[in-house]
């Protein structure tokens, strides 16, 4: 089975019930949900309906933070040629033309200078101001055609939002009673941005994924995991904010960095950027999907080559193919002990050990060449603890909780996931090995590694480890 997990954006193309079902039997492993476009209750009216159609997967819900947008510019290309004048107006709710685009932020152009540029989307059209003011004018700089309600990217000089804003404080209390797995929050510049938006939510069922995307973030990377749950690389974003040419070495940083403390780490943006229209992707998006799996991601994200592309469908299936031809590859007998001793948390008696087992588990594993590691978990830190060895073995997941269930969807090598009340090892360990053989994975003779919580340690804490020889 696949283990680097694909996450597909919902959008226009793929909004109906029967598209989103064939997204899940595609492949898809996580739908995302962003809240950037439309009101509330029309976000959580989908993701009800998401829910329904697909309650073994996970949702991620993306809330836009500080982020600004063009108004639109409909559905048709409009093209901005190098050298056109353009006059920016601030302007809520209405359409943006090749020579004024509506600015949907209040009291920003007048903080703009001379010189400033501004980016549209993922930065390849690109402004340059000459005269600020209220309403400002520019010149294209570098041209291109737009479309829709792009996102434009102004120097980070003048925007000073604490996180959560208003708009997704909103948001975050109208989410605080439904069911989803992931909260994606944008422009993450620092710890205070993740612990303010957890406390906000206030749910521990929700993991709280940082969007990295600023060199605010890049700096403070550290103190960003060590209160994070999950990492999102958007190189959308990053890329217009940092050196372009910085951003495939970023990318390698953060996900490298974010699997040693066990965190889930999506890359995303213009991945098969070229099948939002065409049947087949570039070969340089082709190579750029398989380094990212090369590189140890957890996932790989599609955003508008399945919200407003011509076939979703078809884009998640390439993405299945390369994927997987990728992990063929993989080098995973050196992966784990390059990982080199490292905390999974901030430190705490429970991670500390848990990081100790988990690293047990995966020398054990190795060593006999178990057919399969079995995490007992209640929150998933045990599951996502191994899986950060990427082990060759499939990583099977025993949990009492359906959210966890759900979230384990989003983590690497995860391939098998089983609900059971068990709390007794002994239990717990004759479950497992139940299950393995029922399913085929293991066979009479075979060795299969078993973590999980004892009678003394308790249960947020796994402190055993176990090597059963199947009967």
């Amino acid at each position: 089975m696949r283990r680097t997990r694909i996450v597909a954006t919902l959008g226009p193309a793929s909004d109906s019930d029967a598209v989103i079902l064939d997204l899940a039997a595609a492949g898809v492993d996580v739908f995302r949900l962003s809240m950037a476009h439309g009101d509330i209750p029309s976000g959580i009216e989908r993701l009800r309906r998401v829910r329904a159609l697909a309650p073994d997967l996970a949702i991620m819900v993306d809330i836009p933070g500080p982020k600004i947008r063009a108004g639109s510019f409909g559905t048709a290309p409009v093209q901005l040629e190098t050298g056109d004048s353009v006059e920016l107006v601030e302007a809520m709710g209405e359409s943006s033309t090749a020579a004024r685009i509506a600015v949907e932020r209040k009291d920003v152009l007048s903080l703009l200078r001379a010189g400033d540029k501004i980016h549209i989307g993922d930065g390849g059209v690109s402004l340059e101001v000459v005269a600020p003011g209220s309403t400002a004018r520019a010149i294209v700089s570098a041209g291109g055609s737009v479309t829709g309600k792009p996102g434009l990217s102004l120097p980070t000089s003048i925007l000073h939002d604490r996180l959560p804003t208003a708009e997704d404080r909103a948001r975050l209390e109208a989410l605080r009673g439904e069911a989803f797995e992931i909260l994606a929050v944008s422009f993450v510049r620092s710890a205070f941005d993740i612990v303010s938006t957890r406390t906000v939510l206030s749910r521990d069922d929700v993991m709280i994924m940082a969007k990295i995307e600023t060199a605010e973030g890049v700096t403070n990377l550290d103190e960003i995991i060590a209160v994070s749950d999950a990492i999102m690389v958007a190189r959308g974003d990053l890329g217009v904010r940092m050196p372009i040419e910085e951003v495939p070495h970023l990318q390698k940083d953060i996900v490298r960095h974010g699997i040693r403390y066990a965190r889930p780490v999506v890359v995303a943006t213009q991945m098969l950027e070229s099948m939002t229209h065409a049947q087949v992707p570039t070969r340089a998006e082709v190579t750029d999907v398989a380094n990212a799996v090369l590189d140890g991601a957890s996932a790989v994200m599609l955003s508008g080559e399945t919200a407003i592309g011509d076939d979703p469908v078809g884009t998640v299936t390439t993405m299945d193919r390369i994927v997987r031809r990728a992990e063929e590859s993989f080098d995973y007998a050196t992966w784990g002990g390059s990982l080199g001793v490292q905390q999974i948390g901030a430190g705490t008696e429970s991670t500390r050990i848990t990081a100790a087992i988990t690293g047990a588990a995966w020398r054990a594993a190795m060593e006999e060449k178990a057919v399969a590691i079995v995490a007992c978990t209640r929150s998933g830190l045990t599951a996502r603890a191994i899986s950060r060895f990427r082990p060759p073995m499939p990583i099977v997941a025993i949990t009492p909780s359906e959210a966890t269930a759900r979230q384990l969807h989003g983590s690497w090598g995860v391939q098998e996931i089983y609900l059971s009340p068990a709390t007794d090892i002994d239990d717990l360990c004759d479950f497992a090995v139940t299950q393995m053989k029922l399913s085929g994975t293991a066979k009479p003779g075979d060795a299969v590694v078993v973590m999980a919580g004892s009678a003394s340690g308790g249960a947020s804490i796994t402190d055993t480890v176990r090597m059963v020889m199947v009967s």
